[in-house]
């Protein structure tokens, strides 16, 4: 890839519930036994922190909203101010959550451990969206991971209305009546995964066609683009006139976290550059499958990419 970032519109991300991401590596988890990793490493952690994170290894720039609390929370920002350029922390009463990913080496086993993070009050929420309001603007709004205690199930479809009405195009990549809830105040993009599509379309959804499907009576509440990564299976983007699926790149899958983060930046990445839809779901594939080959919570880098695009060919397919 071009290391030269092409210009594009204002991006900001949000995570209202981040994490400081342990990952620890050994050969074997045993009970009752010590085990002693043969690697640590310490990210920053939390949808939106990871498509910020990814953004940048596309030389794109990205404000970066979050939440953090306590002792846990001040780490947190020393490690965001090493990985992003512009943070923006709220911060609030209790604890960042940790949440722990332990990789086992011999059989291959990932194991991943998350916290509850703190109790958000209506005027927190309040002062998150006037900041994820102003940060995004006109541009493109990131909203994505788990709600934490104290928000309501309708918080993204209220932050999307007021997107919207200022001209931002907000992408959401959230779960459960989150999502649901989200849909219904029309993002510019979704991007479930297999198993979140189906719990939308209630259906076992077997086949690719059955997906796409699905992905179309979704995408035609007034949606600009639902995608629908498949893992090792590839991604569908399917758009009002326009439906593409990309194969996945041969790769040695190490880690999963931040796999499906890497593709949303990729998307907005695309999209904020004025490229194809084509280009951007190349593009997304690419990035989610470089992040799999990495170990634990880690991000792909730019260097990763070209080597997978090679190996990516999207189909049109018929509408």
């Amino acid at each position: 890839m071009n290391p030269e970032s092409a210009p594009c519109a204002k991006i900001a991300t949000l995570t209202l519930n981040p994490a400081v991401d342990v990952s620890y590596e050994f050969a074997q988890l045993l009970p009752d036994q010590k085990t002693h990793a043969s690697s640590t490493r310490f990210d920053p952690g939390g949808n939106g922190i990871n498509v910020a994170r990814a953004l940048k290894e596309l030389f794109v720039c990205a404000h970066s909203c979050c939440v953090v609390a306590g002792h846990v929370g001040r780490l947190l920002q020393t490690l965001l101010r090493h990985s992003l350029d512009d943070p923006h922390c709220v911060e609030v009463m209790g604890e960042t959550r940790i949440n722990a990913t332990l990789l086992q080496q011999d059989p291959t086993v990932q194991y991943e451990v998350t916290a509850q993070g703190p109790l958000l009050s209506p005027l927190v929420l309040e002062e998150v969206r006037s900041k994820i309001c102003s940060l995004a603007d006109n541009g493109f709004a990131v909203l994505t991971g788990s709600l934490p205690p104290g928000v309501p199930t309708d918080f993204y479809a209220q932050l999307i209305e007021e997107l919207r009405q200022q001209g931002a195009r907000v992408v959401l990549d959230a779960h459960g009546e989150a999502l649901r809830r989200g849909i219904t105040a029309k993002p510019f993009l979704i991007k479930p995964n297999g198993y979140e599509l189906r719990q939308l379309s209630g259906k076992s959804l077997s086949t690719r066609q059955e997906l796409i499907a699905a992905a179309r009576q979704v995408q035609q509440q007034d949606i600009d683009w639902v995608c629908v990564s498949l893992g090792g299976e590839g991604a569908l983007l399917i758009g009002s006139e326009q439906n593409f699926f990309a194969n996945a790149p041969s790769i040695a899958v190490r880690s999963t976290v931040g796999a499906g983060d890497s593709m949303v930046a990729g998307l907005v990445a695309a999209f904020a550059q004025g490229q194809r839809p084509e280009e951007a779901l190349r593009l997304a594939v690419a990035c989610g499958s470089a992040t799999a080959a990495q170990p634990g919570t880690g991000i792909f880098t730019h260097n990763d990419l070209d080597p997978l695009l090679r190996q990516i060919e999207v189909e049109n397919l018929a509408p």
